[in-house]
């Protein structure tokens, strides 16, 4: 089985840069895995409520992760910087497939790149429904070809 290269960063639309911390490092001296789920997340939270107008706390439809995946490539550690990358990969009546790269400081490289599936839903039924359309308007502006 051949792995698919590292994406690169002409392959998202959007970009935010975040510092990674001293407490990020484990004990092998890298970010540990579990913080890069916190990059994707991080990313796709601020293109929603600076592109998509979402409040989280105040709207009645909020996306909910049903589903994430992430292929690492190679280590980050402190005090490196987090180019996160997003781009929409699908995007469906209520539910987006946002796909991620994780860059270190300038490089053009992804040390990881992953995918999160959210699906939006009503706060009070948790069922799901229509993307909300200033939201599905900024998710169309970031999908791949």
């Amino acid at each position: 089985m051949s792995r698919r290269p590292p994406t690169r960063r002409a392959d998202y639309g959007f970009f935010r840069p975040i510092a990674t911390r001293w407490l990020d490092n484990d004990v092998y001296g890298h970010v540990n895995n579990v913080h890069y789920y916190s990059f994707f997340d991080t990313v796709i939270a601020h293109y929603l409520m600076e592109i998509g107008g979402l409040e989280p706390l105040r709207h009645e439809i909020v996306g909910m992760a049903v589903e994430t995946g992430c292929r690492f490539h190679r280590s980050l550690a402190f005090p490196d910087v987090v180019h996160a990358g997003l781009a929409v990969g699908h995007l469906g009546t209520s539910s987006v497939r946002y796909e991620i790269g994780i860059f270190r400081n300038d490089e053009d490289e992804a040390c990881a790149d992953g995918h999160f599936v959210h699906v939006f839903v009503t706060r009070s039924s948790q069922r799901p429904t229509p993307i909300p359309d200033r939201i599905r308007e900024a998710l169309a502006a970031l999908r791949r070809p």
